[in-house]
């Protein structure tokens, strides 16, 4: 059957894809709808089709599923934030939980069960972290927002349901700023402009703000104006950088920053360990819901007291900190050297003293571990969506230790990293998903390899 771009069809949905998207059967076609609910009946307009599978727009609710429930964002069907906004969170666990699931039955040939998934006990205004890219509105007036779905268009946005309020109001201050004193958003088509995003991360424990302007140039006219507006309206700000980025990369943050006020970084407690936060080191946008998540890690790898565990990709420490009282000694890789100065710094504000940590990209560093003949008993992972390359697999399975704790933000990066480590003689023991970032379709995962 042949399927044309602006046919009207009656669907419906019968799934929802690992993006958020319904998913509908045409005669064995696949479309996939955004913002859609299993359950829901629907009117639907094909606004793009592609040889296996096409795109599908909500025309109409004939039937709206019961999952459904109201819409509470005015820019929801736009914004590419939140994907299941639309639905309820008890849906949302449970999709999570499948997409877990099946994720490591279809792409790591894993067939074990699953440990219930572990709900995030905040649903609105648990991130503790914000980048708002700048953009143009018609009239030449400079807004901010979130990029639109599969796009770089800035979908107005000053107060946000993940955010905390006050990052919102922060954001509403400096765009007055860049107004009145016409200070031009970058452009990504023409190259020319100035500021690129706003970057705001905030400690609960402390309140403690960091405020960074990514710009494409350090100096900025009237900066000491915005920076004295925003230190009289928000004493919790502590710490105000200019970062810079002039290339023409999708990647946030440049490699410069310059302190304009106040604090190198900003403190937290983790797991009841004091940490310290630069700019750019990794620090997981919900704090809560990671203890949470470092708990179950621990709980998998059930330390005896005398193992040396090796942390990969373990930005300013705060996972493998969080067990070094449960070890023999601690060591900490991780790529961006700011973060690797922060980790070595938590580790001695808190009087931890088996903990080493070195700068060097996970692959390097597990090759000279190996060539050093260091032996871990645990071996953590917690790497980017990306997952763990070939060469870093080949290295930890050498190493052969008796455990392996892999924390993963990609299912399907997990599960095909879990599966190349079954062929190197591990066994998945446990998996357990775990809700970090409630209304999107991210879903952390826990797994537990060990060696048979």
């Amino acid at each position: 059957m042949d399927f044309k771009k602006n046919e009207i069809y009656e669907v419906d949905i019968i799934d929802i894809s690992s993006d958020g998207s319904g998913i509908v059967k045409l005669d064995g076609y696949t479309v996939f709808v955004p913002s859609a609910a299993v359950g829901d009946h629907l009117q639907i307009r094909l606004v793009k089709v592609l040889k296996n599978y096409g795109f599908g727009k909500i025309e109409q609710i004939i039937s709206p599923s019961n999952d459904r429930i109201k819409q509470d964002c005015p820019v929801f069907e736009q914004c590419g934030g939140c994907s299941l906004r639309h639905i309820s969170y008890e849906s949302e666990l449970l999709i999570k939980q499948k997409i877990v699931q099946d994720a490591f039955e279809r792409i790591g040939d894993v067939h074990i069960k699953h440990e219930p998934i572990l709900p995030s006990e905040r649903i609105n205004f648990y991130r503790n972290k914000a980048q708002y890219p700048f953009g143009t509105d018609p009239d030449g007036k400079v807004i901010a927002g979130f990029f639109a779905k599969r796009s770089h268009r800035v979908i107005e946005s000053e107060n946000c349901f993940l955010q905390p309020e006050i990052f919102g109001e922060i954001l509403k201050s400096v765009l007055k700023f860049a107004n009145d004193y016409h200070i031009p958003a970058y452009n990504e088509v023409t190259g020319k402009g100035i500021l690129r995003n706003l970057y705001i991360r905030q400690a609960q424990k402390t309140e403690e703000i960091m405020v960074c302007i990514v710009s494409t140039q350090k100096d900025i006219a009237n900066i000491d104006v915005l920076v004295g507006l925003l230190r009289e309206r928000f004493p919790k700000i502590v710490s105000i950088y200019i970062n810079i980025n002039n290339q023409n990369t999708n990647v946030i943050l440049g490699e410069k920053y310059y302190k304009l006020f106040g604090k190198d970084n900003i403190t937290d407690v983790m797991c009841g360990i004091e940490v310290e936060l630069s700019p750019p080191s990794f620090y997981q946008v919900n704090k809560n819901q990671a203890e949470r998540l470092y708990g179950i890690a621990k709980e998998f790898a059930d330390f005896s007291g005398d193992e040396v565990l090796l942390d990969f990709f373990c930005g300013v420490g705060t996972i493998g900190l969080s067990m070094a009282s449960e070890v023999k000694k601690l060591i900490g890789v991780e790529i961006i050297p700011q973060a690797v100065e922060n980790a070595t710094k938590n580790a001695k504000k808190n009087c931890i003293e088996n903990a080493e940590f070195f700068c060097a990209d996970a692959k390097d560093a597990a090759r000279k571990l190996l060539d050093s003949h260091i032996d871990p008993d645990i071996v953590l992972v917690d790497p980017p969506r990306k997952g763990c390359d070939d060469n870093l697999i080949e290295s930890i399975a050498k190493m052969a230790p008796q455990k392996i704790i892999m924390v993963s933000c990609n299912p399907a990066t997990a599960a095909r990293d879990a599966n190349a480590l079954e062929q190197k003689g591990y066994q998945v023991k446990r998996v357990r998903a775990v809700d970090m970032f409630p209304r999107t379709m991210h879903v952390e995962t826990v797994v537990l390899l060990a060696k048979q």
